[in-house]
């Protein structure tokens, strides 16, 4: 089997890094083309439950909603850039800088994309820890139509 299009999705931590290492060095093994996707998930503010809170604004300490996209936008962009220079060499790269669901969007990519293989990092929750945070990865192995490259990060290089 041969990849022609290969979807790494990274975010700032090491197990994505690990990923994004093992992701390039694959399309340079294939001479594949790299989609490389960052998502920025909503911030979500439940409502208070304090009924004498109900009608009240809450505090934004300075800071306005189209701000704080603006600067989670340049985050994305730059990580994504920083990943290209530091392993894309002269790898076709096709950025994706996407906010919604983590899960949506890597799924809603790989159609983009036409992805053929899909790199993803692990942060091996286990236990409550994956119940309650979820497993991004298992979701996109669940749910993509093609295969997924879920890469451990090894016990020593935690």
């Amino acid at each position: 089997m041969k990849f022609e299009k290969i979807l790494i999705g990274i975010d700032d931590s090491k197990y994505s890094e690990n990923a994004a290492r093992y992701g390039f060095d694959l399309a340079h093994t294939y001479n594949a083309q790299v989609g490389l996707v960052h998502i920025t998930e909503p911030v979500v503010i439940s409502q208070p439950t304090d009924p004498s809170m109900v009608g009240s604004i809450m505090p934004t300490f300075g800071v306005d909603e189209p701000e704080i996209l603006n600067v989670q936008q340049e985050y994305s962009s730059k990580l994504i850039e920083d990943t290209i220079k530091k392993y894309a060499d002269d790898l076709h790269v096709t950025q994706f800088n996407e906010f919604g669901s983590t899960t949506d969007a890597i799924l809603d990519c790989i159609a983009r994309f036409d992805a053929d293989l899909v790199v993803l990092g692990t942060h091996s929750r286990s236990g409550l820890d994956r119940f309650f945070m979820g497993s991004v990865a298992e979701d996109v192995v669940r749910h993509s139509p093609v295969p997924v490259l879920v890469v451990p990060l090894k016990e020593e290089e935690k």
